[in-house]
């Protein structure tokens, strides 16, 4: 069953550890704000999938996280020079939800990876992923596609005019 990983303070805690390696340090976010720039995500990614216009206001939501902490590049070190972003936390907001609001940002622009964008094949599953294989169909395969295959397998020897 579908589980709220962000909806008590512990399991948020849990799951933007886990993300860490991926966003910028920063506080975990509010679980409020947090829940906002999910349901406009959601709504983004479902529109895409669906067919239809995104609600304005979800537009309008990506875009204020994303612009809520400022960044600039730089440049560090000579040899290899290296790129990396500078989060400007001093004017407010949270550079972990400004960073998946960016990185949504250019999914959404981006018609060649967009296209790529699919929800799983598993009916109890929630997941969007991004696949590059045309043949994949759920979000995880040794989650959701072995509990597919075990079903079937289980369809294929139980059934009441096998016995």
């Amino acid at each position: 069953p579908s589980t709220d990983l962000i909806g008590d303070p512990e399991r948020a805690e849990v799951w933007w550890s886990l993300q860490a390696g991926r966003l910028p340090r920063s506080a975990t976010p509010e679980i409020g704000a947090t829940r906002q720039l999910r349901a406009a995500l959601r709504d983004l990614f479902d529109a895409h999938l669906e067919g239809r216009e995104a609600e304005p206001t979800s537009i309008d939501d990506l875009n204020a996280f994303a612009a809520s902490v400022p960044t600039s590049p730089r440049l560090l070190g000579q040899h290899p020079p290296r790129r990396e972003t500078r989060w400007h936390t001093e004017h407010g907001g949270n550079p972990a939800l400004a960073a998946i609001a960016s990185a949504a940002i250019e999914l959404l622009g981006d018609e060649s990876r967009l296209v790529e964008l699919r929800r799983c094949a598993n009916e109890g599953c929630s997941m969007l992923y991004l696949a590059s294989n045309r043949r994949r169909v759920w979000c995880a395969p040794n989650i959701c596609g072995n509990r597919a295959r075990v079903a079937r397998h289980y369809e294929r020897t139980h059934r009441p005019d096998r016995a």
